[in-house]
């Protein structure tokens, strides 16, 4: 089995990107042809989202298998807390091996809308660092990744708080970090600077998510509360009625963005890409060529 962790000790940033699994049933007959998209453009590994609780489990499980073992490609699968038990994570870890997959992220995760607040506090994880824990005793041969957050979770009370939170996490066993996606570069940096007080070596790969939409701008605030600086918002009122050209920006602003994080200190890029593989093609061959001499 190969594990991404290793995709780090090499000179070369790495360079991945995330899929969901659609909830429309038309979208879902066509992951497919997604997936094959993107294994022709190769990116270091792909990392496939889990809903809380397990939702969309059996949709997730299948198109990391399809992606692992049909397309070629190296598949990182989410696993969130919130709704599992211990018996139940075990089932999943065990359904992951079967296919070839032991590189997992653990997340938290948002609490499903029908889940009771007795259920919610009696959950047996109750944070990520929980999972880590149980993932590392329990199936040592995966590789673990975590979430960071250069904003900071929304439930910590400030930076410091967060970062402390952080370093337990990878204390529990994830061997490598994605941040949350971001607009401005500076609060990255400012996460890495706190993770080297704190004694927190693993790499990490900077979460992008090229915005090619004033409404999707909307959206994505709204859900990862993100800031967005002054030079992307002037950005999307300057295209805020010409959505081809705002498209364009958007795309070139990531561009930039991961051009400027891989010179200072981002072990990798991590695109989230909402199951559009041009998105990806465009971006990578943008900057991809000049640390591996290819687009691909």
């Amino acid at each position: 089995m190969s594990s991404i962790r290793d995709l780090y000790r090499d000179s070369k940033p790495v360079f991945s990107c995330e899929i969901y699994p659609p909830k429309k049933e038309e979208e879902l007959l066509r992951i497919d042809e997604t997936l094959t998209a993107i294994g022709k453009i190769h990116p270091d590994f792909l990392s496939v989202t889990y809903g809380a609780g397990g939702s969309n489990a059996g949709k997730a499980v299948e198109i990391a298998s399809f992606a692992k073992n049909k397309c070629g490609l190296e598949v990182l699968s989410h696993i969130t807390s919130v709704g599992f038990s211990r018996e139940r994570l075990h089932e999943g870890l065990l359904t992951f091996r079967e296919h070839g997959i032991e590189n997992v992220l653990v997340l938290r995760g948002d609490r499903p809308k029908l889940m009771t607040d007795e259920e919610f506090n009696a959950r047996d994880f109750l944070h990520a660092s929980d999972m880590a824990e149980y993932v590392q005793k329990n199936f040592p041969e995966f590789t673990i990744a975590g979430a960071c957050y250069p904003d900071k979770h929304f439930e910590a009370k400030s930076l410091d708080e967060d970062a402390d939170h952080l370093k337990l996490k990878v204390e529990s066993g994830c061997s490598m970090l994605i941040s949350q996606l971001f607009l401005d570069n500076s609060l990255f940096y400012s996460l890495l600077e706190r993770m080297d007080k704190r004694g927190i070596h693993v790499p990490v790969s900077a979460g992008i998510m090229p915005i090619t939409s004033v409404k999707m701008l909307g959206t994505t605030i709204s859900l990862s509360g993100t800031s967005v600086p002054k030079e992307f918002s002037d950005l999307a009122a300057r295209y805020a009625d010409r959505p081809e050209d705002m498209k364009k920006a958007g795309i070139d602003y990531a561009i930039r963005q991961c051009q400027y994080l891989l010179e200072h200190g981002a072990d990798g890029i991590h695109l989230y890409i909402m199951n559009k593989p041009a998105l990806a093609e465009e971006i990578f061959s943008q900057i991809r060529p000049r640390y591996t001499g290819s687009r691909y």
